[in-house]
């Protein structure tokens, strides 16, 4: 079943971009952030410890949320990265109403905006790689996933604070 929350995450990629289109990019994003800095603490709630059992269901739903929220960031990063680097770029023609300078300026943004998507995700896939590694350094030194969990929801809030900050 190990499948089902990339799947999901797949299948709402779509949806992320639709809603960029209909909202805003930053305003999804935020959103999604948010929702992937507090389900890591969540499912770290949801572990058993303390005396207590945990709860398995508990724990899954929140992976789900999270598998969801991050197709959905997905669609809306890819959707925003575009639109940043046409926006600055217009914004540096000193004459809006130069139809040829504006031209030009949309095929750099496009340019950069191409070039950076294809960065994004060459970063996006290090994630495949580096949080497995992170939960199993955790549990070697603490025992239990809990301190990847929070360095996860962490490094989400950070996300979320820059994408507040800058967009």
């Amino acid at each position: 079943f190990a499948f089902v929350g990339p799947l999901l995450g797949a299948l709402v990629r779509p949806i992320g971009g639709w809603l960029a289109d209909r909202v805003g990019g930053a305003r999804i994003t935020v959103g999604v952030f948010l929702v992937m800095t507090i389900a890591p603490l969540a499912a770290a709630f949801f572990l058993p410890g303390a005396g207590t059992g945990g709860s398995l269901m508990g724990f899954v739903l929140t992976f789900i949320a999270m598998f969801i929220a991050a197709g959905v960031g997905n669609g809306s990063t890819f959707r925003m990265i575009p639109i940043i680097f046409r926006t600055l770029r217009e914004r540096e023609v000193k004459d809006p109403g130069d139809k040829a300078a504006m031209d030009a300026a949309r095929r750099v943004g496009a340019t950069e905006g191409a070039a950076t998507l294809g960065f994004s995700s060459a970063v996006a896939a290090l994630g495949l790689a580096f949080i497995p590694i992170a939960y199993g350094t955790s549990i070697n030194l603490t025992g239990s996933p809990v301190a990847a969990l929070v360095f996860f929801s962490v490094f989400y809030l950070s996300c979320m604070l820059g994408t507040w900050r800058w967009y």
